[in-house]
């Protein structure tokens, strides 16, 4: 689940955060490739950074994937989200933000426990079905972040993996491929790559040789046209498509109060700015696959906070609140009083909170053209 900006500056979420210096706590010194090695994690960085004859003299221009991407991944919502300037980043001087790894670690067990294990008992048995190779199951993470989805994924299937991970920030694909898990399900050998580059323009031919596509928090900050694209991928490559914690649109808070639908309103109108899905991800994700041939799968995969996550709450308040605020400026004082009592009932284990969010599962027909 995420928002975002029309820019994709991130400044509004270091505002709304009222955050400090960037956190670069857990950060990992040298070269991601070597520290990779040193773990036993293997990471051919093959160095690609996306560019192709489109491209300005200041390097790739930054479509409305590659906005949400950077500014987006894992993230709920991102307003309140740590961000680090990337001063050689592309497009425009100090570039675009990108998230603190101490962000993702924050929601990564919220996460693993949100998502929907019944949806892997289906992927088990298509996985089984699929011709065998030398090398395991290849499974492309895209927009990996710093590798959640894979530590969640590869220790629950057996066999050996070779985990590809995509991202457009080097500084995140370091943290992936170091915390990549090294082993599945039964003992079978895990390994991965890492490949910098723009999902947006994915094609069939990346996907060459893939078993299983992933990803997470992905598909609400994409256009229609892009999940198209990534449909029309996994179609071409007959591979399934695990994509988990899209955001829903529905948000349950208790003890309730009087403005918890108008600012949940002004959030989901916030995350459909600038043609970007949001809450229509899933229903948009869902046609595109089954108009190549697909069955889907979807099944709910909601963030329960209670107190015992109430770090992760004060930063999904924070960002929620202020998106609605910057959809609906009029909203500023109510909010700002509504954001104050939420934090307090939150502080104090009061606060109980239900983020709303959806799993997919697409089985593409096999190349070949069995189902």
């Amino acid at each position: 689940m995420g928002t975002r900006d029309g820019d994709g500056s991130g400044r509004s979420g270091e505002r709304v955060a009222g955050r400090g210096p960037a956190d670069r706590a857990g950060a990992v010194d040298g070269d991601p490739t070597a520290q990779a090695a040193r773990t036993g994690t293997v990471c051919p960085t093959d160095g690609h950074d996306g560019r192709d004859g489109r491209d300005g003299p200041d390097g790739p221009s930054p479509s409305a994937v590659e906005r949400a991407t950077l500014r987006l991944r894992e993230a709920v919502p991102t307003e309140s989200a740590p961000v680090e300037a990337d001063p050689g980043g592309p497009g425009r001087p100090g570039g675009p933000p990108r998230y603190a790894p101490a962000w993702l670690r924050l929601r990564e067990p919220a996460d693993a426990a949100a998502r929907a294990h019944d949806l892997l008992d289906p992927l088990r048995i298509r996985l089984a079905n699929l011709p065998s190779r030398a090398d395991g199951l290849v499974v492309h993470d895209l927009g990996c972040g710093t590798g959640s989805m894979g530590r969640w994924l590869a220790p629950l299937l057996d066999g050996a993996q070779h985990w590809v991970l995509h991202d457009r920030d080097p500084y995140l694909l370091h943290f992936a491929a170091v915390g990549a898990p090294r082993s599945a399900a039964d003992g079978s050998r895990v390994t991965v790559e890492t490949r910098r580059g723009d999902l947006a323009r994915l094609t069939p031919d990346a996907l060459a040789g893939a078993g299983l596509v992933t990803a997470s928090a992905l598909l609400d900050v994409l256009t229609a046209e892009e999940v198209g694209t990534l449909a029309a991928a996994c179609a071409a490559a007959g591979c399934p498509a695990l994509l988990t914690l899209s955001v829903a649109g529905r948000v349950e808070l208790a003890p309730a109060h009087p403005l918890d639908a108008e600012i949940a309103e002004a959030f989901n109108d916030h995350q459909r700015r600038t043609g970007l899905l949001g809450p229509d991800a899933v229903t948009s994700a869902a046609e595109a696959f089954a108009a190549h041939g697909a069955t889907v799968r979807a099944h709910p995969s909601p963030w329960r906070l209670g107190p015992g996550e109430a770090a992760l709450a004060e930063q999904w308040l924070r960002g929620w609140v202020g998106a609605a605020v910057e959809q609906r400026p009029e909203l500023r004082e109510p909010a700002g009083r509504y954001l104050e009592e939420r934090l307090a009932a939150c502080a104090t284990g009061e606060l109980r909170v239900v983020v709303h969010h959806t799993d997919l599962l697409a089985l593409c027909r096999p190349t070949g053209g069995s189902s």
